[in-house]
Parts: C-alpha cells; sequence; structure tokens
C-alpha cells in the first residue's frame, strides 16, 4: 500500500463503535469514523460505494454469524472487523468461543476483500478499564494472531495513550466523542496507506480537573443514566441493537458530501 492506493468499496463490520455512537448529527443519527473514512475515500474515487452493518451491542458470534457472510458477498475493496470487546466486558465469558468466532469472521472475510482492517480497540482510563484490561489485552492478543494468519492490517487505536484520556469519550464512558472517531478515521485512512493529514495520536491540552463535588455529580448521573441501564440489560439478556437494522445495509454509492465533516 501506499499514497497512490486506490479504493473503489468499503465494508464496515461490527457494533456501536463502528456504528458510530455517540457522534451526533443535527438529525440525531450517528456518523462515526467508518462514515468520516467513507466520505474520504469518496472523495478520492468517483463511484465509491460503501456499506456499514455494523449494529450496537453486537457480539462477536452475532457479528460472525450475520454481518460477515454478507459482507463477504459483497466483495469490496476494504472491509473492517472490529468486534468481541462486548463479550469482553460482560461477567463472564468464554475467551476460546470469542477466539473462535473472529477466526471464522476473518476466515470468511480475508478472501473476499482486497485489504482486511483489524483493530485493537479504545478503552477510556479509569477504574472499569484496569478491571477489564487483562481480558482485553488477551482479546488483541488474539487479534493480532488472526491478523497474522490471514494478512490483515491491524490499526493499534489501545496503544495510543490520547484515545485513553477521559476528555475523548461521551458521558456514557463506552462511546468516543466526534473528536475521537474523527482520530479514529485518520488512523484507519493511514494504516491504508493514505498520507496523512494530522498526527491523530497528538496528546490534548493538560486537564483542568473539576472539583470534588462536581466530580461526584458526575459518577452519579453516569451511574443513573447510563451504568443501571447497562447492567439491566446485562441481567435480562437484552442488548441496546435488539432488532435494530444496520445503519447501512447495502453496498452502494457515496458521495463524500454525504458525510458532514466536524466542526
Amino acid at each position: 500500500m501506499g499514497i497512490n492506493a486506490s479504493y473503489t468499496s468499503f465494508v464496515a463490520v461490527g457494533d456501536s463503535f463502528t456504528e458510530g455512537m455517540s457522534d451526533l448529527r443535527p438529525d440525531g443519527s450517528y456518523r462515526g469514523w467508518a462514515d468520516l473514512l467513507a466520505a474520504r475515500l469518496a472523495a478520492r474515487e468517483p463511484g465509491f460505494r460503501y456499506a456499514n452493518l455494523a449494529v450496537r451491542g453486537k457480539l462477536i458470534g452475532q457479528i460472525a454469524a450475520e454481518q460477515a457472510p454478507a459482507a463477504a458477498a459483497m466483495r469490496a475493496d476494504v472491509v473492517t472487523l472490529v468486534g468481541g470487546l462486548n463479550d469482553a466486558l460482560r461477567p463472564k465469558v468464554d475467551m476460546g468461543r470469542v477466539r473462535g468466532h473472529l477466526e471464522e469472521a476473518a476466515g470468511l472475510l480475508a478472501p473476499s476483500c482486497r485489504t482486511l482492517v483489524l483493530m485493537r480497540s479504545p478503552g477510556r482510563n479509569g477504574p472499569v478499564m484496569e478491571r477489564f484490561r487483562p481480558r482485553m489485552e488477551q482479546l488483541f492478543g488474539i487479534v493480532e494472531e488472526i491478523a497474522a494468519r490471514h494478512g490483515a492490517v491491524v490499526v493499534d487505536l489501545y496503544g495510543a495513550e490520547v484515545l485513553g484520556d477521559p476528555r475523548m469519550w461521551d458521558a456514557d464512558r463506552l462511546h468516543l466523542t466526534s473528536e475521537g472517531h474523527r482520530r479514529v478515521a485518520e488512523a484507519v485512512w493511514q494504516s491504508l496507506g493514505l498520507p496523512a493529514e494530522e498526527d491523530w495520536q497528538a496528546g490534548l491540552p493538560p486537564a483542568v480537573l473539576p472539583g470534588w463535588a462536581a466530580r461526584r455529580s458526575q459518577d452519579l448521573g453516569f451511574a443513573r443514566r447510563h451504568l443501571l441501564p447497562w447492567i439491566g440489560r446485562r441481567l435480562t439478556g437484552r442488548s441496546s441493537g435488539d432488532g435494530l437494522p444496520a445503519k447501512r445495509p447495502e453496498l452502494a454509492p457515496y458521495e463524500a458530501a454525504a458525510a458532514e465533516r466536524p466542526s
């Protein structure tokens, strides 16, 4: 791959990270790094086509069974596969099964596309991250092994210190802000051998921490609006994506102007 690389189509496969939560457009729909990347690729290639099969809350077994076969049939130039973190964040998980499903999905996708892209996903620095860090790093070791076996590109978002900064994360502490999604789009862009527009790993200015009372208020609000509903879904076997369709299920023409650039 090099700066003259040309890509005529892109299919994104995954969960809420790839769907684009919490990067909201003015109309209330989600944009996210995959839409931003598609817009930039479309600006280089007339007739560019894009599909995004990602649905929030999906486990890697669902991604492998529901999204990977459809994506493989599209035979796109670029396919991104990001999944397994929803599994790793559950109270109990069989990492052997996660490995098997990731291998199943990659085995379908790698032969069907020109470039398969996997990722070491970012995580918000804090107590939740520390609790699940060993499991996440086990997942990312599996990702590296599978990528090596299938000749896939790995984008190391986990290793980027700036993407762990809490300011890059929405109030739910699970999804990146618009700035975080913009940086991920740039990271994938560069991984495809395209010319860098910025240093996506550049640090943020020093943080000004709120006072103790403000932090406790933020923690209570987070628990009430986000953490307790998330626990409730886990206990009842529900998912935030139940019944939701893919955001862009067909590999269809995509114009550069179709996804707004962040302000």
